[in-house]
């Protein structure tokens, strides 16, 4: 077979860029020398089946796991120069699972974004209440303000949770399966407001998908990983091939075109 490209498309200003990162739990590896470089405004899809390294790469990304070897560098520094407050105004970080203990209002927890800008008396300002009331307008959550966050639905959480990571108005942000539980109105809709972010504010996203048509649509790179490391970046139409997915997925799937936008689309390719 053709090997695809494993250009990281490197820029010199690079929002967030590992280099021949390694990394694992004890003993065992699991990221095998991944290089990724992600630029201002960029929103950049990792995919590979379950086990392919997709969630340690993003908890490298995000400081809360270590790299064994290689570097990541945040804004042309390393990341490892970050105290955490300045990490947490710089980088927004939403996990597959997230919880808060107590019964705080959807409000209360999209405002918990704001901490990092806290003055040294900690107290919200009426800004910091506008940017969490915003953050709740975009992600379609005003009317679920008041209530607590443990009676709402997993996909409401979902919303609640990438709100609050907006509202720290970060620079880069790492977002672990964000369609997780959303509907198709939701997942366009959040997309959107990605890509706005990413054009009026050069915010750089990079999120695991297991959706390889989202990722398709929506990321301007993708990332295919299998077994931890990099089997193709580049542009979705040129990662997501049949031959690559093949290989990654160990499956055969039928790769045609969205009539109405173009986007390629990946579909199994038999019914059995």
């Amino acid at each position: 077979m053709s090997q695809p490209s494993l250009n990281d498309g490197s820029h010199t200003d690079a929002a967030l860029r590992t280099i021949d990162v390694r990394a694992g739990y004890g003993s065992t590896e699991i990221l095998h020398g991944i290089s990724l470089a992600v630029g201002a405004g960029e929103i950049v899809a990792i995919v590979g089946p379950n086990g392919a390294g997709k969630s340690t790469l993003l908890k490298v990304m995000g400081a809360t796991l270590a790299p064994s070897a290689g570097n990541v560098e945040l804004l042309s520094r390393p990341l490892a120069e970050y105290d955490r407050r300045e990490l947490a105004r710089t980088l927004a970080i939403v996990a597959q699972e997230n919880s808060v203990a107590f019964q705080f209002t959807v409000l209360e927890v999209v405002l918990m974004g704001r901490a990092p800008h806290l003055g040294p008396w900690r107290f919200e300002t009426a800004r910091d209440l506008e940017i969490a009331r915003a953050a709740l307008a975009q992600f379609d959550l005003m009317s679920l303000a008041t209530r607590p966050i443990h009676e709402l639905s997993g996909g409401e959480r979902k919303r609640v949770f990438l709100a609050r990571a907006l509202a720290q108005e970060p620079g880069v942000a790492l977002f672990d399966e964000p369609t997780a539980f959303l509907d198709m109105k939701h997942v366009t809709d959040i997309f959107r407001r990605f890509r706005e972010l990413c054009s009026k504010r050069g915010l750089a996203v990079i999120a695991t998908l297991h959706d390889l048509n989202a990722a398709a649509m929506y990321a301007d790179r993708v990332l295919l990983m299998k077994d931890g490391s990099a089997v193709a970046i580049g542009p979705p139409d040129q990662v997501l091939t049949a031959e690559a997915l093949r290989d990654v997925y160990e499956t055969e799937v039928y790769i045609g075109r969205n009539p109405v936008n173009g986007a390629i689309t990946v579909l199994p390719a038999s019914r059995r």
